[in-house]
């Protein structure tokens, strides 16, 4: 036997053993791919993956699917910072400290132990724009007298007793025990009660009596407060309480208003010296001590707590009556600080440069932030990342939630046929029926006033748009298992009486399986841009979580939009690219699942 027969025979008994291995000559290792004679010995998965890689726009998709999942599964967890970090810095700013305006309003300081409503204050304005000597708050009856501009004594009644009415009879009950009405005073109560008087005299002093519903009440006139338009401010914070205290404003502004030098109060002699700023000071042991300055100018402080004293304020009263826009004041450790100051209405703003904690909201892409921070001072590239988690978990877990609806109802329905089939296809026209989006937004404001957090919503929205989606997948399911099950390798399977779960589920699906991979791949671009527009629209993942689709609602503003383009353009293009891969590999494995396709 020649060497080339002997070559031929070797060929022929590899062939036998189906091993195409020889080329036409008997050479080994010369089939083409596409080979005929190669093809019919591969197995059909094999035959699909060689048309898989050819389509170059499907491995395309593939690698721009790998890349997403790179981007947002493995980068996190080589970035220093995390997904909810607010990022802030230091900053000077022009920040309002205080406001000054001219005191057009009465200021009122009760009597140590009493109280003057507010009800009563609004009263007593009325009263003296009608110039009425006497006025009434609810049961009370009030009176005042000028001591001076602007500087009013409001007396009020005290109660002593009730009057309680019953068959034209009047019975007193004192409200102390410090007063014990005698007959004399009763009968005299009566009378002034008959005679519908608002007053009457007793043992030379004068009461009141007061309405109350059906019954009476009865008290004497005891001074209540003061109201002055005088602004008081103290030089240390431990003479606050001097400035409220009744006494000490009655006194003193009596005399300020009669022009003395000084007067006494409390043990102490205090001195007034009137230069323009109207200054009362302490003696003590010789000395005088600024105590507090009196003007009609208020200044306040922006914040609570925070103490201005006498000497910041006068300044500021200068700046104010001299129309200054800036002016500087020296504190008590020779620290120097400017100050602005801008009229709105009728208040002075006064501003001044303070180093505040900011975060750092819409800083551009820099060396620490490579595609800069958003709203709230986090980190774009970051929240993109951890976005593209929750996108690609979305699209994913809905998928897997309507094949499996849809596989259980659809291989059911188009199995059995009859009317099984006619149940389960108008339960499944029931839910095409149903309108989606208003449903999202009744779920969406049902989590809202219930608080669902953020992790919770984003479970509940996988779990709606699964429930709403897989209509589609149970026809495709229906329909392809209609032409399988009348096949003889479905008759084969009821000769051998295969049970009816085991036919469907592992002789009918597995046949339908390359459709519905191809259908899952095609839809979970379009489960990714649901996800997104719920999560523009807000109905979606809530902050703090991120999804690309909440990243692009920062440009709902029209100045995000335009200015701030590194915020929402880098979201929207991986939404692109996404959505485009899985059409990519989707139209990829469509062809390779043809069987017509040309070799």
């Amino acid at each position: 036997m020649s060497e080339k027969d002997l070559k031929n025979n070797v060929c022929k008994n590899e062939e036998t053993e189906v091993r195409p291995t020889c080329g036409p000559d008997g050479d080994k290792g010369q089939f083409a791919l596409d080979d005929a004679r190669r093809i019919k010995v591969l197995s059909p998965g094999m035959l699909v993956f060689k048309r898989f890689v050819r389509n170059k726009l499907a491995i395309t998709g593939i690698i721009i699917l790998v890349t997403m999942f790179v981007f947002s599964f493995v980068l996190p967890l080589f970035m220093p910072y995390s997904e909810s970090q607010v990022f802030k810095h230091d900053e000077a700013i022009l920040k309002e400290f205080a406001g000054a305006m001219y005191n057009e309003e009465l200021r009122y300081f009760p009597v140590e132990g009493r109280e003057f409503s507010k009800s009563a204050q609004a009263q007593f304005v009325l009263a003296l724009t009608s110039k009425s000597e006497t006025f009434t708050s609810g049961t009370d009856s009030f009176t005042y007298v000028q001591e001076g501009d602007n500087f009013y004594i409001i007396s009020g009644t005290s109660k002593v007793a009730d009057i309680e009415t019953f068959g034209g009879k009047f019975t007193l009950k004192p409200v102390s025990n410090a007063f014990v009405p005698t007959d004399a005073f009763t009968d005299a109560c009566s009378a002034a009660i008959n005679a519908k008087l608002d007053s009457f005299d007793f043992e030379g002093k004068t009461y009141f009596i007061g309405k109350n519903g059906k019954n009476y009440t009865v008290g004497t006139m005891e001074t209540l407060a003061l109201a002055s338009l005088m602004v008081y401010d103290a030089y240390e914070e431990k003479d606050v309480a001097l400035t409220t205290n009744f006494d000490f404003r009655y006194i003193s502004e009596n005399a300020i208003n009669d022009g003395q030098a000084s007067f006494d109060y409390d043990g102490a002699q205090y001195t007034i010296v009137n230069d323009g700023d109207i200054t009362i000071s302490k003696t003590e042991s010789g000395t005088s001590v600024p105590v507090v300055g009196v003007s009609n100018i208020l200044v306040s402080p922006i914040q609570n707590g925070v103490f201005l004293t006498a000497e910041f304020k006068a300044v500021v009263r200068d700046a104010v009556i001299n129309k200054l826009d800036k002016f500087s004041f020296t504190d008590e450790s020779g620290k120097e600080t400017e100050y602005v100051m801008d009229l709105v209405h009728k208040t002075y703003n006064i501003k001044t440069l303070t180093v505040s904690r900011l975060i750092t909201m819409y800083e551009a892409p820099s060396s620490d932030h490579f595609m800069g921070t958003d709203a709230n001072g986090m980190d774009v590239l970051v929240r993109l990342m951890y976005g593209g988690r929750v996108s690609l978990m979305v699209g994913f877990v809905v998928v897997f939630l309507e094949l499996f609806i849809g596989v259980i109802i659809g291989g059911i329905s188009g199995y059995f046929g009859g009317w099984v089939d006619m149940a389960l296809m108008r339960f499944v026209d029931l839910f095409n029926s149903i309108p989606f989006y208003p449903i999202v937004f009744i779920l969406s404001a049902a989590m809202d006033s219930m608080n669902v957090e953020a992790t919770g919503r984003i479970f509940l929205l996988m779990a709606v748009l699964g429930i709403m989606g897989w209509t589609g997948i149970a026809r495709v399911v229906r329909g392809q298992i209609l032409s399988l099950r009348e096949q003889d390798f479905m008759v084969a399977t009821e000769a051998t009486g295969i049970r009816n779960s085991r036919r469907i589920f592992r002789h009918l699906i597995p046949n339908v399986m390359p459709l519905l991979i191809v259908q899952a791949t095609m839809s979970l671009g379009g489960i990714i841009i649901t996800e997104a527009t719920l999560s523009f629209l807000g109905l979606g993942v809530k902050y703090p979580l991120a999804s690309w689709g909440s990243i692009i609602n920062a440009a709902n503003s029209i100045h995000v939009l335009k200015e701030y383009g590194f915020i929402w353009i880098p979201a929207g293009l991986l939404i692109v690219l996404t959505v485009l891969g899985f059409n990519f590999v989707g139209d990829g494995l469509r062809d390779a699942f043809d069987p017509k396709m040309k070799r």
